[in-house]
């Protein structure tokens, strides 16, 4: 089973919700792969206090151009969609690496067979065994402006032979999109506060538009209003736990310490949480 555990914004507890489901699987002799994708922001590492780690770089498809092939009829440049080439007439073909999406395109439409296309790489892939569990994740290079393909490399990476745990990154844009497309689950994570519920009705609609199925946890379940349990119950959507609000949660997170070691009552939550999705996917 693959799981992806997001949030329409940061902050609301997913990657503490990702570890300790994780950890309390692991420490039922349940077979689990942990991945972070968040690759711009990656903290589950640090909750799991990895050392020994195996890495390999994520690299993309961008196009090198022959100047004494090219003629500068600017074919390249009308073909791509997102601007990664501009032809200065009379001059050359400018490439901006870092928007070009590595479709090809360029390359076969080229009529003097100017342009190939070149490796860059634009982020590494973090792999190792922790808690007897398989843990990976990616960090995406500063200054990148497209984190989905070091998503897309960390997914191929998931073994199927274990229950797959994807951390997302936060918000609902094109990264979160590619970490829960194709899971047979997605936990969203919100908090009962305006700024929570606002993101969450957002994260909803971004799930059901990629066709997965979805059930709610709300962190800090004890301040705010009712708002999010009622738009839960108005949409038929189920609400999967609810974590109080902890200092003794909150103090264990400032210090790297997983939920799973706070009380023994959060373990017995994750597990059962867990069965409720079994019984479902």
């Amino acid at each position: 089973m693959k799981i992806a555990i997001g949030s329409g914004k940061g902050g609301t507890g997913k990657t503490t919700l990702s570890v300790g489901l994780a950890l309390a699987l692991t420490d039922r002799d349940i077979p689990v792969h942990l991945i972070d994708c968040d690759v711009e922001e990656p903290n589950a590492h640090l909750f799991l206090k990895v050392t020994n780690e195996n890495s390999r770089p994520v690299e993309v498809f961008v196009p090198e151009i022959d100047a004494s092939l090219c003629t500068i009829c600017g074919e390249c440049a009308k073909f791509c969609q997102f601007k990664a080439l501009a032809a200065i007439p009379d001059s050359k073909i400018l490439i901006f690496k870092e928007m070009c999406h590595g479709c090809g395109g360029c390359e076969i439409v080229c009529p003097s067979n100017a342009i190939k296309e070149v490796f860059r790489e634009i982020g590494i892939i973090k792999m190792s065994q922790v808690a007897r569990m398989d843990f990976t994740y990616g960090i995406l290079n500063v200054g990148e402006a497209m984190a989905t393909p070091v998503i897309k490399a960390l997914k191929k990476l998931a073994n199927p032979m274990r229950t797959v745990i994807f951390d997302a990154p936060p918000g609902t844009a094109c990264s979160f999109v590619e970490t829960v497309v194709d899971s047979d689950y997605c936990i969203l994570v919100t908090e009962p506060t305006p700024f929570g519920f606002f993101d969450l009705k957002i994260a909803v609609e971004v799930v059901r538009k990629v066709n997965v199925p979805f059930g709610i946890v709300i962190n800090r379940a004890d301040i705010g209003d009712d708002s999010v349990v009622r738009f839960c119950d108005e949409n038929n959507i189920p609400v999967l736990m609810k974590i109080p609000y902890d200092k003794d949660v909150a103090v264990a997170y400032s210090k790297g310490i997983p939920i799973t070691e706070v009380g023994k009552e959060y373990k017995k939550q994750l597990l059962k949480m867990y069965e409720s999705l079994r019984a479902i996917v």
